[in-house]
């Protein structure tokens, strides 16, 4: 199968300079004291992720060679895994000026080395994880300035949001019955464990949303008194409701008697045809169940994103080319959701649109193994994580178009309502 993600030693060496350039672009407006940011359960210091992204790179690419760390307590400030959340604002974390100076000598290091030669596989492999380690990082600023009410990063590529508008028909496509293939197969190029093995799922045909849950359509649920109606939330949705106090989506809030969204520092009039973003699985599981519709399995989304009528499965829903502009909202363009029409030539298919891009889709599915699985180098990764996230699909405005396909995998706690999440429903 065809993969646009970068393998060469040189290919490698472009993204690593570009990608750089775009996370330190997304914190550099930012004064000392926004670095250190307001202490959340679904937040980090900025300076400490950007001294975390390096200590990941040293730890796969460096160390796994045998040298040894630019930085003695680099372990001990910057491993996710040993340094608990709730003591990452209370380290005797450096200048920003040393994490800066500490990115830059390891990336001259790391570069170097790239520049002897070509890589083993196995080094390639590596490398392309540390780069993906490092998009979601970016991402991960993207909604962390959402959260927190900074402004926009002055840094985000020109240009609109999406492709040409097209009309949509309204309603649902049909998938078949059938067997079909999910998952990585073993010639992927790149993969994470969690997307392998491929197998093969027995579905029943099934009925799935042409296109994204909208605003309005989500208002008309909040303005039902959708919130207030014990009726569509589960026991462990209502107590996470009455923890947040939540009476419609985090973001939102009413003015003048017309509802509002903030994006990042500023209050905009609701969209109506754009994606509804920033809502927890609990919500829309509520309004499925208001709606009387229900949210896809993880396996259903992926066999209507993959589809084809000839049998073969598609790496993105439109085919085998990579994203673009026309074909999906990724790499922040826009800065925001977009609307539920655009990216016509991403229509997957059945005739789905914005299966990647624009939101990431919640599905009903929890976050567990393939049969198989088997942990690789990054350990950490996957396998704590088991049975206690949901599963999500496609990515969003904010995702790396290298990270975005069919058989991809995030994962989140059912209760987070930062990150750019939406949903598309299917019929009971």
């Amino acid at each position: 199968m065809p993969c646009p993600i970068p393998r060469t030693s040189a290919d490698l060496a472009r993204w690593s300079t570009e990608l750089r350039r775009r996370t330190l672009g997304l914190v550099a407006d930012l004064c000392d004291d926004d670095l250190d940011c307001e202490k959340l359960t679904i937040t980090n210091p900025f300076l400490w992720e950007l001294g975390h992204v390096g200590w990941f790179h040293e730890r796969f690419l460096l160390r796994a060679n045998g040298e040894p760390s630019l930085r003695a307590d680099a372990d001990e400030l910057f491993d996710s895994m040993e340094v608990i959340h709730d003591r990452r604002w209370d380290l005797p974390l450096p200048k920003r000026s040393d994490v800066l100076a500490y990115l830059e000598r390891l990336q001259a290091v790391l570069h170097a080395r790239l520049e002897r030669g070509e890589l083993s596989d196995e080094d390639a492999s590596l490398w392309q994880l540390c780069l993906f380690h490092e998009e979601m990082h970016a991402e991960a600023f993207l909604y962390m300035r959402q959260t927190l009410g900074y402004a926009m990063p002055a840094w985000l590529p020109p240009g609109p949001c999406g492709g040409a508008d097209a009309a949509l028909a309204e309603g649902d496509a049909e998938v078949p019955a059938g067997v079909y293939r999910v998952g990585a197969e073993r010639d992927e190029a790149f993969s994470f464990d969690n997307e392998r093995q491929a197998h093969d799922v027995e579905l029943d045909a099934f009925r799935i949303a042409r296109r994204l849950v909208s605003q309005v359509e989500f208002a008309a649920f909040v303005d039902d008194g959708g919130y207030r109606d014990a009726r569509w939330w589960n026991a462990e949705a209502l107590a996470r409701r009455d923890h947040e106090s939540a009476e419609h989506p985090r973001d939102w809030r009413r003015e003048g008697g017309a509802w509002q969204r903030r994006a990042f520092d500023r209050w905009v009039p609701l969209e109506p045809d754009h994606a509804v973003m920033g809502v927890s699985w609990y919500e829309a599981e509520a309004y499925c169940a208001w709606a009387d519709r229900r949210l896809p399995t993880e396996f259903e989304w992926e066999v209507a994103a993959a589809y084809d009528a000839s049998g073969a499965r598609r790496r993105y829903p439109w085919g085998e080319a990579a994203p673009d502009a026309s074909r999906a909202v990724l790499d922040a363009r826009g800065g925001g959701p977009c609307s539920v029409q655009s990216c016509a030539a991403g229509d997957s298919a059945l005739g789905l649109r914005q299966l990647i891009g624009n939101v990431w889709e919640w599905t009903a599915s929890d976050f567990l193994p393939y049969a198989g699985f088997a942990p690789a180098q990054y350990v950490e990764y996957s396998e704590p994580w088991f049975g206690t996230r949901k599963v999500l699909r496609g990515g969003a405005w904010s995702t790396s178009s290298f990270l975005a396909r069919n058989t991809h995998r995030n994962f989140f706690q059912p209760w987070r309502r930062d990150v750019p999440t939406g949903f598309r429903t299917c019929a009971r």
